[in-house]
């Protein structure tokens, strides 16, 4: 241990710890009549918000939450959302965001696996929590959460509505000091196999990961997304790694915050156009969906910045935005990961350069944000070159990775291996500390011998004026061990087979970017491409679907 020099602190000297409730205290400190504003339904300030999140504390500690219970949540993106995401870590206890899309008997798993004790409930949702409550094996008391004007709802062991409860009580709570390495948030990432896996992040992870990220996205010349002058609105759902853990950046510097409930195009194109929004982030999968809502044709998103991560950002989806209006980030992270690990950033070299160039950069993963350290690893442990060609998976460090998974120590183990955190995710670095995700190692196509990257299909093919939506994965073959399919979803009124895929791709063939091999001999035009509980492409079930349509010789898939 190396030998460093230590001065005493003075006898009165505050120790002061990094805790969620600094972070809630900035906002109105210098944004007291910024406005949080949910749907078309409830709008207030700051000055608002902070006591209504003295007033949830004071219903949870009267209901009987204590330091360490776990407080479930079940809610579309809310304002709601948005104080439990505060008041229930700052009264010591845990937040247990529920990803509501899962299948039942998975939310049950989560919760069961959780220990929750508490479970806010939206009305849209109590049939759910009906069918499960019987098989809940630590849940006490649950509250009602409602828009309308229905206060009342058979939800078993309910101390009351959401609103009837906050009027009532104190807007003054005296939040205490404690740990700052006390777990504040959880929630449960899933897989392609097994139960889903609980990740969890201390007071001081989520402050240090929300000063990272306004760094970030504020202070870099060639990203500076958000400023305490925009307006935010996510379109990640807080159910998933805290909304990215942008709500904690946004509300620590007073911004304009609009929350859309459930995501429904029209409604989230409305708020853009009526609130002023200028910030926000998703999955690939999403944006799309918005830019072809009914209500977006012939609207001008100008001004709207959008981070982009989840999900690889392909060109065509960069330029089709870019066209709109709306300037795309790339950025990497994952849901044991905070999220945010890297954004994409264009130094002085790549500001002078062309267009083409500054492209390519900006749908990068990016370069690792401060505070984090990135390498590549192989297959053995050994750490491999930083040159933009050698490929190895992508391991991290960083002071807001979880430590581990919830009660499962062997798979934190395999997490932790060599005392990096294992990504799963194929990757080359540059000199310039450039991250590039090349797949997910259980994503990679091997072709006769040769790794093939889906990811780099999947842009390729996204660049034919025909393809709305790709998603590209391996399928057995008996003479090369696996062959790439291509799943697509087509514009409205065009038509695209495997051979004029081919002919789309030969160009990219002679001009090096792939080998002849990586071309699909085989394709399946859809009109829906299957999606996961957060709106990535769900590879696991389309290998399923496509095996499914290949036994059967279903008539819409094309062969070369």
């Amino acid at each position: 241990m190396l030998k460093t020099r230590l001065l005493p602190a003075a006898g009165n000297a505050y120790q002061y710890p990094l805790l969620i409730k600094s972070l809630l205290l900035s906002g109105a400190r210098y944004e007291r009549s910024r406005e949080i504003v949910y749907r078309d339904l409830v709008r207030y300030d700051y000055a608002t918000f902070n006591e209504r999140v003295a007033r949830l504390a004071n219903v949870l500690s009267e209901a009987g939450v204590k330091a360490g219970d776990t407080v479930a949540v079940m809610d579309w993106d809310s304002h709601r959302y948005l104080e439990c995401m505060f008041a229930i870590p700052m009264i010591g206890a845990v937040l247990h965001t529920i990803n509501i899309r899962l299948s039942p008997d998975q939310i049950l798993y989560t919760m069961n696996h959780a220990e929750d004790r508490f479970v806010l409930v939206n009305a849209e949702f109590v049939p759910l929590y009906q069918g499960i409550a019987s098989q809940l094996t630590t849940v006490q008391k649950t509250l009602l959460l409602t828009d309308g004007a229905d206060k009342s709802s058979p939800l078993p062991d309910c101390v009351g509505e959401y609103e009837a409860l906050l009027a009532a009580a104190s807007p003054r709570y005296a939040f205490p000091d404690f740990d700052e390495n006390s777990v504040a948030t959880t929630f449960y990432t899933t897989g392609t196999t097994g139960n889903p896996k609980g990740v969890y992040f201390t007071h001081r992870q989520l402050v240090l990961h929300t000063l990272a990220m306004a760094s970030t996205i504020g202070s870099l010349d060639s990203i500076r997304l958000m400023g305490n002058a925009d307006v935010y609105m996510p379109i990640t759902p807080m159910f998933h790694v805290h909304a990215w853990g942008v709500p904690y950046v946004a509300t620590m510097l007073g911004v304009k915050q609009v929350y859309p409930g459930r995501y429904e195009p029209d409604m989230l194109c409305r708020l853009i156009r009526e609130e002023q929004v200028t910030f926000s982030h998703c999955v690939p999968t999403i944006l799309q969906m918005m830019l072809n809502a009914p209500s977006a044709k012939g609207h001008d998103f100008g001004g709207l910045k959008v981070i982009i991560g989840g999900s690889a950002l392909n060109r065509a989806l960069y330029e089709a935005a870019k066209t709109r209006g709306v300037q795309l980030t790339a950025a990497y992270g994952m849901s044991e990961t905070c999220p945010l690990i890297s954004c994409a950033y264009l130094n002085d070299e790549l500001m002078a350069g062309s267009e083409d160039e500054r492209t390519t950069y900006r749908i990068k993963a990016g370069v690792p944000v401060p505070m984090v350290d990135a390498a590549i690893m192989d297959e053995h442990g050994e750490l491999k070159p930083h040159d933009g060609e050698t490929q190895g998976e992508l391991v991290l460090r960083a002071p807001w990775l979880t430590q581990g998974y919830f009660n499962e120590p062997e798979k934190s183990e395999e997490l932790w291996a060599g005392g990096w955190m294992h990504t799963g995710d194929v990757a080359t670095l540059d000199g310039m500390g450039y991250i590039d995700i090349r797949d997910r190692i259980k994503d990679v196509i091997k072709t006769g011998g040769e790794w093939l990257s889906s990811l780099e299909l999947e842009d390729l093919i996204s660049r034919h004026a025909a393809v709305r939506e790709v998603a590209v994965v391996g399928v057995p073959d008996p003479q090369w061990g696996e062959r790439p399919f291509a799943l697509l979803v087509l514009v409205d009124g065009q038509q695209l087979d495997a051979k004029g895929l081919k002919e789309h791709l030969k160009p990219f063939v002679e001009q090096g970017h792939i080998n002849k091999w990586a071309i699909p001999s085989q394709i399946a035009v859809v009109t829906e491409v299957p999606k996961t509980s957060v709106g990535k492409l769900d590879k696991k079930r389309i290998r399923v679907d496509i095996a499914r349509w290949q036994e059967s010789g279903s008539e819409f898939l094309s062969t070369v």
